[in-house]
């Protein structure tokens, strides 16, 4: 399984060497030197994991992954440290960190925690019955809508549009079938519904509505949920 990683570590020879690893294990990988960089890039692009020392110039580790906490964000970190004390250990976990891993530590042994935090994250989305896309993560179970791991409210029928598309991702749909399929009746010649609905996810999960990246129009056809599943 590949992964989106942020490498964060204000020692350029540890970060070399991670990176390299986890870009042999054909993950896709970011590093930054600092606190805040790394809190500015971990609130605005969508990680599947961060690597996050403890000590870091300007904002702490520990400070990052409490603001990233605070703020609802569920990214699985593992901290570094190059601490061996259990007080540091402990305080990286009770701010919200999923694991620990201290230095020196081996690449195979990186590699091992990384698939271990990874399953059990991915095991208690499996569990809640979730649904991802770009940076859209859709509860299924509790209805429940998240871009960049922040909430977002939607109407019922708005909900029931995102899921039908979700579970389509990257196929056209015909306005007429979206009428029928999630409005449960059959088209009768205006689908002007299907298009205010539309706008109105645009306007709730896109960066730039007017440009929409997420949800597409397909000419002549409908439109189609574009993203990575």
């Amino acid at each position: 399984m590949e992964y989106r990683i942020l490498i964060v570590d204000d020692e350029e020879s540890i970060t070399t060497l991670i990176d390299y690893n986890l870009m042999q294990e054909r993950h896709q990988t970011t590093v930054v030197h600092d606190g805040e960089t790394a809190l500015s890039l971990a609130e605005k692009e969508n990680f599947d994991l961060i690597l996050l020392d403890l000590m870091l110039p300007n904002i702490s580790g520990i400070e990052v992954c409490q603001r990233l906490r605070s703020q609802g964000f569920s990214v699985p970190i593992i901290m570094l440290t190059a601490k061996s004390e259990e007080h540091d250990k402990i305080t990286g976990l009770d701010v919200g960190a999923d694991d620990y891993i201290t230095k020196p530590f081996s690449p195979k042994e990186l590699s091992a925690r990384i698939r271990a935090v990874m399953r059990r994250t991915s095991h208690s989305d499996a569990n809640q019955d979730i649904i991802r896309f770009s940076d859209i993560k859709i509860n299924t179970e509790t209805y429940e809508v998240f871009k960049q791991d922040q909430p977002i409210e939607f109407t019922k029928k708005e909900f029931e549009l995102l899921l039908y598309l979700a579970k389509r991702i990257n196929k056209p749909v015909k306005r007429e079938v979206l009428l029928q399929d999630v409005w449960d009746f059959d088209f009768i010649g205006d689908t002007r519904i299907v298009d205010v609905h539309i706008s109105h996810l645009r306007e709730k999960l896109e960066d730039e509505p007017k440009r929409p990246q997420l949800i597409k129009t397909v000419r002549g056809i409908g439109y189609k949920l574009e993203g990575q599943a």
